[in-house]
């Protein structure tokens, strides 16, 4: 990935902090987004230069139009190679919030950071995407497959998902979803793998993982040791 820009938000813990991790190793520049910019500190002292904080709140079109507009000049590259659209909430417990007893306020949220939150960082980026540039969205079963006590959340990476398959089928650009399985996270809880070690699926899904496969679809795991081993 040497010569590439990434862009990452939701890259101050777990899996974003993960995948920017792994993309400095493999030789990207990578533009890290937090809401609280201090949460990025850690990032930049471990990679100097490699990375490049920026705050910005996924939420907001304005501020990720900042955001887009700082990655594209950063690094001295010119232009953004991958997008990660990482940044996610979850208001409750996973298996402890039954959609019929969430609160509106928690399923717009879901909905405008989960799946808007997507679409807002997708579209401010395409007017700055190289040619053979990709956008990534992490996903995970209960997009597809109920499981009780999930409740919008749930909605919202489908929702998410769909936003992906959109940009798959009307732009030039290859946009799929990467499902690392259950990961131990401060959004998902205790159980599951370190988030470290799906750091390089998604650098696989940003490079090698082959066009016809990702876009408008789903990779994961098993893609993943299936294609390395």
């Amino acid at each position: 990935m040497d010569g590439l820009t990434a862009v990452v938000t939701g890259a101050s813990r777990g899996i974003g902090e993960a995948v920017v991790d792994e993309l400095v190793a493999a030789g990207a520049h990578v533009v890290a987004c937090a809401r609280d910019p201090g949460d990025l500190d850690g990032l930049v002292e471990r990679h100097d230069d490699a990375v490049t904080p920026v705050r910005a709140d996924v939420r907001d079109e304005f501020d990720v139009e900042r955001l887009v507009e700082a990655a594209s000049r950063a690094g001295g590259y010119g232009g953004i190679d991958l997008v990660v659209a990482n940044a996610g909430v979850y208001h409750g417990d996973p298996g402890d919030t039954p959609v019929q007893d969430e609160p509106y306020s928690a399923f717009d949220d879901h909905l405008r950071t989960n799946a808007r939150g997507v679409f807002a960082t997708f579209r401010e980026a395409v007017p700055h995407l190289n040619e053979e540039a990709r956008l990534l969205v992490p996903t995970g079963s209960v997009a597809s497959d109920a499981k009780p006590g999930i409740g919008s959340y749930a909605v919202s990476k489908a929702a998410a998902e769909a936003v992906a398959r959109a940009f798959a089928v009307d732009t030039p650009f290859v946009a799929g979803c990467v499902d690392p399985g259950q990961v131990e996270t401060d959004l998902s809880g205790a159980g599951g793998r370190d988030p470290s070690e799906v750091g390089p699926l998604f650098a696989w899904a940003a490079t090698d993982c082959p066009a016809e496969e990702l876009d408008g679809g789903v990779v994961g795991l098993r893609e993943w040791k299936q294609a390395t081993r």
